[in-house]
């Protein structure tokens, strides 16, 4: 059994569970290895405390499945049969009498719920997120390696996106040049939709790029992630094209300090509250605060927002092994818009950016 599996056991033993039911492709790909987007059918692995999980997945993904290394039961059902019914059989084979079950409530549906309630009519069913979110907040080497892969394209990406810059081009016409360089690369998949906005534009968090021109005087910002080997990265710059006035100086320079400041507060024993406090006050005092609408940052991993947040309400101390992002942001409607984020490794004494590209003002001519 895998190291992963087996904390979910312990947890599972403590709390006096029979089976843990997970069913979303991030949770497992992470217990399991094996990852899929079932779209409408079912997609789940079953843990028990001592006896060997089963996997439930359609018949034609078998192969995938044992290719990317599942070695115990598959459950493949074709689109034809209830999978339920071979669910409650393979569970009935286990001698497993079912009186408290782990679910991913903020994943299941309402339909499968009462299914499962239907077939255990006389079973608790309990949260699973918050272990399987403890679980994966602290990230192993070979996880970091791929976070760390992924960062490096990002800031690829964002290299070659501001060499696009071109008095006239669109956002688009930049989006589509630096998508196109990452697959010349062998990049299969982005985190999210790719962001270039410019000017008015870049004063809205998640604007849509569209056929916006690039002029002198403008900013433009790059938001965008790279996934590999299933793990996310997520950057953000903000560069001039051409010179710029004083407030928008300003401002780039407010985000720049509360950035830096918020990554050395970044470490072991620290509140997640406490980073985003020291960059939101940065903020605030220069007479910007409104202006911050969002969190600080948000842990990354297999999904590109996961636990934790990295709030002013959260009290989460931060651990080593932990990623993250820290995106301050400072919009001005009509005047400019400046996000920069890197994505944060904690360490035994600190945290390291994995992100690299350049955070001084970058101005292109």
């Amino acid at each position: 059994m895998n190291q992963r599996i087996e904390k979910l056991q312990i947890w599972m033993k403590e709390n006096d569970i029979q089976v843990s039911f997970v069913t979303s492709s991030e949770n497992v790909f992470y217990l399991s290895g094996y990852y899929t987007d079932p779209h409408e059918r079912l997609l789940a692995l079953a843990v028990f405390q001592e006896e060997e999980p089963f996997l439930v997945c359609p018949e034609m993904e078998i192969y995938n499945a044992k290719n990317a290394g599942w070695q115990h039961e598959i459950i493949g059902f074709n689109d034809i049969v209830n999978p339920w019914d071979m669910i409650v059989n393979a569970i009935k084979k286990r001698g497993i009498a079912v009186g408290k079950a782990a679910i991913e409530k903020e994943h299941m549906n309402v339909e499968r719920y009462e299914q499962l309630s239907e077939l255990f009519p006389n079973a608790a069913f309990i949260s699973a997120e918050e272990k399987l979110r403890l679980l994966r907040m602290i990230k192993d080497a070979k996880e970091l390696k791929a976070i760390e892969e992924a960062c490096a394209l990002a800031d690829y990406a964002v290299q070659f996106g501001a060499s696009e810059i071109k008095e006239g081009k669109t956002e688009l016409d930049v989006l589509n040049a630096l998508e196109y360089a990452l697959k010349q690369k062998g990049v299969k998949e982005m985190s999210f939709s790719t962001m270039v906005l410019t000017g008015a534009n870049a004063a809205s968090p998640h604007g849509n790029p569209g056929m916006t021109k690039i002029k002198k005087g403008d900013f433009i910002l790059f938001d965008l992630g790279v996934v590999v080997d299933r793990y996310c990265s997520d950057i953000t710059r903000t560069v001039a094209y051409g010179d710029i006035n004083d407030k928008q100086k300003e401002i780039y320079d407010t985000v720049l300090k509360a950035q830096l400041a918020a990554l050395e507060a970044s470490r072991p024993g620290v509140t997640a509250a406490e980073v985003d406090l020291t960059a939101r006050r940065i903020i605030a005092d220069a007479g910007y605060g409104e202006y911050f609408p969002h969190r600080l940052g948000h842990g990354l991993g297999i999904s590109i927002h996961e636990y934790p947040s990295i709030k002013e309400t959260n009290k989460l101390v931060l651990q080593e092994g932990m990623v993250y992002t820290i995106e301050p942001g400072i919009y001005v409607p009509g005047i400019a818009g400046v996000r920069i984020e890197d994505d944060v490794y904690v360490t035994a004494d600190g945290a390291r950016a994995l992100t690299k590209f350049p955070k001084e003002l970058q101005i292109i001519n």
